[in-house]
């Protein structure tokens, strides 16, 4: 039986053999990094060198990473209403872009009758005037914009919002997750105030990420409590494992960013040309704006993205839905909807995303699998023009 093809690395990575490393030396440390002993002086160090490797990739200095459970703890650590810069007035409402993580689009902290909704574009780019018109005469808000959709893979124009929302007195938050890595990020450059990061999308070990702060920024309050760790602004003893695997990580991606560029763009070239030379009438969303290197999402009138995947599964291609699941059934993508990709493409977005470890035969396996799906999609369309005969 063939060996199975893993193309789902927006949803998470293989381990790195860095992160491997750093998280079995860590485990084998004894100390708690808040001990003054020997013991804790060395685990210490490891949560130290951890932070600097991570502030080190995002161009940020290593007093602004707090260490978090996630991505998703980290967004809502950030989406906290009373927040201000040093001397300027606290952000009352918050405002989000329509293609969000659940963990944003939910508001954090913030009461659901104080949250506002950012459009984009038929691209998936927001759109700067709706921005302008939600910014304008009213209280400070909290602006919430990703840097790159995780299903779309479309890089948002950051500096753009940040001017804005400074112009009008705001707080930004970029959730960087699908950036990460992928992109050079340099918090300052961008003029953020948070930014949120998780491991295992770029190697590292699940169950960790870190929110980077900005240094003027006031009034963020933790959301758990009850200990000094953070600087105050998490408490409990830190992942010190998974924090060790978070910055090996951080700095092997850093360092194969620009290869990773170059390889998955070539295959992503590839896999598009071949998607649409199957199955002419097949649509590759935001392939004519910015994109993060490795991500691609397409549909098809009368695809329905469950059963692609599962056809592709049952080839041995591991691909996923650009559908959010709750409670088990699988809804129309929020993010296409914003796009008003229309009902009939919405229910069809399949995402394929590349990594380090992807090759040609990969991308040549997984277009075997499409023209599978693709035939059986002909295949009921014909019968469907029968049958109104």
């Amino acid at each position: 039986m063939p060996q199975r093809v893993y193309l789902d690395w927006n949803a998470t990575t293989p381990l790195r053999a860095e992160a491997r490393d750093a998280i079995v030396a860590a485990l084998e440390t004894c100390g708690n990094p808040s001990s003054v002993h020997g013991e804790g002086r060395k685990a210490r160090k490891i949560l130290q060198d951890a932070r600097a490797a991570v502030a080190a990739s995002l161009g940020a200095a290593p007093e602004s990473v707090v260490f978090t459970s996630g991505a998703t703890e980290a967004n809502v650590l950030a989406l906290v209403p009373g927040l201000h810069r040093t001397h300027a007035q606290p952000v009352e409402r918050l405002i989000v872009s329509a293609i969000e993580h659940a963990s944003v689009l939910s508001g954090g902290r913030f009461g659901r009758e104080i949250i506002e909704i950012a459009p984009v574009d038929r691209s998936g780019v927001i759109d700067l005037t709706a921005l302008d018109g939600l910014l304008a005469d009213k209280p400070p808000a909290l602006v919430s914009v990703m840097l790159a959709n995780n299903e779309t893979g479309v890089v948002q124009p950051i500096r753009d919002v940040a001017q804005r929302v400074r112009a009008h007195g705001g707080v930004l938050h970029v959730d960087a997750v699908a950036a990460f890595g992928k992109i050079d990020i340099d918090i300052s450059a961008l003029d953020v105030d948070f930014l949120s990061i998780s491991a295992h999308k770029i190697g590292g070990p699940k169950g960790v990420g870190a929110l980077l702060v900005a240094g003027d920024l006031r009034g963020l309050r933790p959301l758990i409590t009850g200990g000094g760790q953070e600087k105050g602004r998490r408490a409990g003893t830190e992942n010190l494992p998974g924090i060790a695997g978070l910055g090996a990580a951080a700095k092997a991606a850093a360092a194969g960013r620009d290869h990773l560029t170059g390889h998955c763009d070539a295959l992503r070239r590839r896999l598009e040309m071949g998607l649409k030379a199957i199955l002419p009438s097949t649509i590759v969303f935001s392939e004519g704006v910015d994109r993060v290197c490795n991500t691609t999402l397409f549909s098809a009138p009368g695809l329905h993205a469950e059963t692609a995947v599962i056809g592709f599964d049952l080839e041995g291609i591991a691909v996923s839905s650009g559908s959010a699941c709750s409670s088990g059934k699988v809804q129309p993508s929020h993010v296409l909807e914003a796009m008003q990709a229309g009902p009939e493409l919405a229910q069809g977005g399949v995402r394929i995303s590349l990594g380090w470890e992807t090759t040609e035969n990969d991308i040549d396996r997984a277009l075997e699998a499409w023209r599978k799906v693709a035939g059986s999609l002909v295949k009921k369309n014909d019968e469907t023009v029968l049958e109104r005969f």
